[in-house]
């Protein structure tokens, strides 16, 4: 990560600079962080005290913290702390949202040029009517289930829905 650190009407000194690349080296544990990425810090005067604003563009989404404080390590902190926060906060929606494989794919390196595995599973799917299929997928405690409709003849999928009710995706050719 490169790291650019700014001053309006304040000297950055190297203890400062030294004081911000330690303190954001901790991405390394939360996301991959691609050599390109470039840390913007600036540090202002503000009426009398600091205000330090982080931001970092990551695939993610674009963090940023800012923090007015008297002390400067304290500001620069407080500014990575919410940052943390912000990492944090994302990697759970993306957790519930798409379980684990999305929150994997959060903190890994993808792996370009490689081969996925990719777990294969064969589903016979049985001739039945529509209520017949909702039966098998509530007794089952699965969110779908796949069969052969006994009208038209062609797989269909039912599922259940966010709001409790049931939806159907039929094939068409």
């Amino acid at each position: 990560m490169k790291f650019a650190v700014y001053g309006e009407n304040v000297t950055i000194t190297e203890e400062m600079r030294k004081k911000i690349e330690d303190r954001l080296s901790f991405l390394n544990r939360y996301l991959v962080v691609s050599e390109d990425t470039a840390a913007r810090v600036t540090v202002k005067i503000f009426g009398s005290s600091l205000k330090v604003e982080v931001t970092i563009p990551t695939k993610i989404a674009i963090l940023r913290g800012e923090v007015i404080h008297d002390d400067f390590s304290i500001a620069v902190d407080l500014a990575i702390d919410k940052i943390e926060d912000q990492i944090r906060r994302q990697k759970g929606r993306l957790s519930r949202r798409h379980k684990d494989s999305l929150a994997e794919n959060f903190v890994m390196e993808a792996d370009e040029g490689k081969d996925i595995a990719v777990k294969t599973k064969t589903v016979y799917a049985d001739e039945m009517e529509l209520d017949e299929a909702i039966m098998r997928m509530e007794m089952l405690g699965h969110s779908f289930f796949i069969y052969k409709d006994a009208d038209s003849e062609k797989i269909a999928v039912v599922y259940k829905r966010e709001d409790g009710q049931y939806g159907l995706l039929e094939v068409s050719e």
